[in-house]
Parts: structure tokens; C-alpha cells; sequence
């Protein structure tokens, strides 16, 4: 239990809203359905390189927060 906790602990916690959002649709970690980068900025109004951009800042922060103790 506590091993699937941390990574939803981490995304709430150093993702902001709309990073948090693309990550889960992205990875389907909502329904098990992955979307693509197009499907995402359709579903938001953003451009798919936004989406791109967004995903590959949240997924930096997120090995960050793993290298430094989830602080």
C-alpha cells in the first residue's frame, strides 16, 4: 500500500494542477486509458507542443522530488 501511495503523494504535491492533469491522461493513471499529446491539447485547448513542454516539466520535477527525499 505504501509503495502506491508515494507516487500519488508526489504528484499532489509537486505538481500544480494542470501538470497533475496532462500527467494522468497522459499515463491513464485515472481510467487505464492513455491519451496522446494531441488528444490531451484538444481536450484543453493547448497546442500539443504545450503538452509536450508541460509533460517533460512535470516529469522532471518528479524525478527531483525522488532524488531529494520527496521534500
Amino acid at each position: 500500500v505504501q509503495t502506491c501511495a508515494l507516487p500519488i503523494f508526489l504528484l499532489s504535491t509537486v505538481l500544480n494542477e494542470r501538470e497533475r492533469e496532462i500527467i494522468y491522461l497522459r499515463y491513464g493513471l485515472l481510467n487505464g486509458e492513455e491519451v496522446t499529446q494531441r488528444e490531451i491539447g484538444e481536450m484543453l485547448h493547448i497546442s500539443r507542443s504545450y503538452v509536450s513542454r508541460i509533460e517533460k516539466r512535470a516529469l522532471l520535477k518528479l524525478r527531483e522530488g525522488f532524488e531529494h527525499g520527496y521534500d
